[in-house]
């Protein structure tokens, strides 16, 4: 197959597949902006996102007329594997669990979306976790605009436990979450907990009790956006220049898929656009989180905490220690707030991470290591 797939070349006799690569990478030419896309170039590599792959999945719909969800994109990141599973009409995956990394000896990882509701972001830690890791990634409802966001964070978890189990049955679960997937991972242990199953780790990933923060004022936001200016400033500072343009690749790539989110914050309500579905996620997750009002939690929680914070979210009273009635442990990383799931410094997330769910698997008398994919049904 060529390096440079073309529309306009005819298709060769290989079949539907070789059909399908043409007109896929024409569509991923436009959609990235890229003069050429080789059958075996990574969608992530390329600089793909979660707000390109919205438009991505957009024009495949109407190219191909079949509806697909973006986190195929995960185990199908190159034309030549999407073009498979468009030719064959596999069975697409299910919408809610991303399979970040599946292999793996050990009871799997649920990482839960953060306030954009997808999980994009979680890929450059799941492949630090190492290959014996399983990790899988909780997306929210309501992504692909057929179905109305969840507007609670216990509406989320109870939404959310159905798709978990069905990867791992049973407990030990291990649990996580970024920001507001903190939030989601807390009520979601909760929840597993009322129903008599086992949580061996709740980690949660720079989060914050947020209903116990004080109201944001003008001022506070003014505070806050210098702040970022110069945690932003500082980060950069600390690095090489080869880990400068990588931390700048990755903050251009965040910041690309959010303007068009906010942008449609601001438009007039009722007015739609592809990304609509998004911004109504968002909007609801960052509600949620506002308004959930933390119980005590019977189990053991873990905080990941950079070491330097926005003013406003040092307030005691937004630590989890009070409601931590199996004990809370905070790792303090060497870090800049918005930096813990991007390169290079994932690599100090991830490394905390790793050491800290070995020790919550040592302490767990119930947690043998699992044959084949990290899915709990047969275990040594």
């Amino acid at each position: 197959m060529p390096a440079n797939l073309d529309r306009s070349m005819p298709a060769t006799p290989t079949g539907a597949a070789e059909d399908a690569a043409i007109r896929l990478a024409a569509i991923w030419r436009e959609v990235l902006g890229l003069d050429s896309v080789g059958p075996d170039d990574n969608y992530f590599d390329l600089g793909g996102d979660s707000s390109l792959a919205v438009a991505l999945f957009s024009r495949i719909e109407r190219e191909f007329g079949r509806r697909l969800p973006v986190v195929v994109l995960f185990e199908a990141p190159t034309v030549s594997s999407l073009a498979a599973l468009l030719a064959d009409r596999a069975p697409a995956l299910p919408p809610r669990i991303v399979p970040l990394q599946a292999e793996g000896a050990w009871p799997p990882l649920f990482l839960l979306h953060d306030a954009s509701g997808d999980v994009f972001g979680y890929r450059h830690l799941a492949q630090r976790l190492g290959p014996d890791q399983p990790v899988y990634g909780v997306r929210a409802s309501g992504l692909d605009g057929e179905v109305e966001p969840a507007q609670s964070i216990e509406a989320m978890a109870a939404a959310y436990i159905p798709a978990i189990r069905s990867v791992a049955p049973t407990g030990p679960y291990y649990l996580a979450g970024y920001c507001g997937g903190g939030t989601i991972a807390y009520e979601v242990a909760q929840q597993l907990a009322r129903a008599g199953q086992s949580v061996a780790f709740l980690g949660l990933l720079d989060t914050r009790n947020w209903s116990a923060l004080p109201k944001a004022t003008v001022g506070s936001r003014l505070r806050k956006q210098l702040e970022r200016l110069s945690f932003h400033a500082q980060a950069f500072a600390r690095l090489n220049a080869l880990d400068r343009r990588r931390l700048w690749r990755e903050k251009i790539k965040i910041l690309r898929a959010r303007v068009p989110v906010w942008r449609d914050r601001l438009r007039v309500p009722g007015s739609k656009t592809a990304r609509a579905p998004l911004s109504a996620v968002w909007a609801a997750n960052d509600r949620a989180c506002a308004e959930y009002r933390a119980l005590s939690y019977p189990g053991r929680i873990t905080e990941f905490r950079p070491k330097w914070q926005y003013h406003g979210l040092r307030q005691a009273d937004a630590d989890w220690q009070r409601l931590a009635a199996g004990g809370a442990e905070s790792c303090i990383l060497p870090l800049y707030p918005a930096t813990m799931l991007v390169e290079p410094y994932v690599a100090e997330t991830a490394a905390a991470l790793r050491l800290e769910l070995e020790r919550a698997r040592a302490a767990c008398s119930a947690c043998p290591k699992v044959e084949g994919d990290g899915r709990g049904v047969s275990a040594r």
